[in-house]
């Protein structure tokens, strides 16, 4: 047999070998994307969980939840097309501490600060009363309470949980209870 023929053998032999390493290449390649696209879904998802918890805690500190503080689950709608997305178990928001604020605390210029300054000559208004002055010293109407407000939200497709853990400071009418 002449060398030329055994040679045309040998180049079958390393095509085919080459063929297999290519594929295992290319599948190779294919599962690491595949890895990778669930990865990514599975952050995102966790991150869409997250956003859910952060929005329920938003939604019950803009309320007037110091009133009467009370568990709540809440809806929550992500990408605002009309059906809800996650529900939030929020607990009832837990008041970590109250003080009493003096009329020094506050600043008679600031509209919020007006409600809460007492005055001698303008007895339970809550009002400061152009040309009256409030007194330095004494109780204003006010509180500053701190509140912790808490969600969780599960994720059923997924899985994903997600906590929220938000400390609030606030003012509140002198009077409002600190559970």
């Amino acid at each position: 047999m002449s060398t030329r023929n055994r040679q045309r053998g040998a180049t079958l032999v390393v095509g085919l070998v080459m063929l297999v390493v290519l594929t295992l290449l290319v599948l190779s390649a294919m599962r690491s994307s595949n890895i990778s696209m669930r990865i990514v879904g599975n952050m995102q998802m966790q991150e869409e969980t997250a956003t859910a918890a952060v929005q329920a805690t938003e939604q019950v500190i803009s309320t007037n939840f110091t009133a009467s503080p009370a568990s709540q689950v809440i809806a929550v709608d992500i990408n605002n097309d009309g059906t809800t997305d996650y529900t939030a178990n929020v607990p009832a928001p837990i008041c970590t501490g109250s003080l009493s604020l003096t009329n020094v605390n506050l600043d008679p210029t600031n509209p919020a600060d007006k409600d809460c300054i007492s005055s001698g000559t303008a007895q339970n208004t809550g009002l400061m009363v152009s040309g009256v002055a409030a007194a330095t010293t004494g109780q204003s109407w006010c509180y500053l309470q701190q509140w912790e407000v808490q969600a969780q939200v599960t994720d059923d497709r997924t899985g994903a949980v997600a906590n929220s853990v938000q400390g609030v400071s606030m003012r509140v009418p002198a009077g409002t209870a600190c559970p």
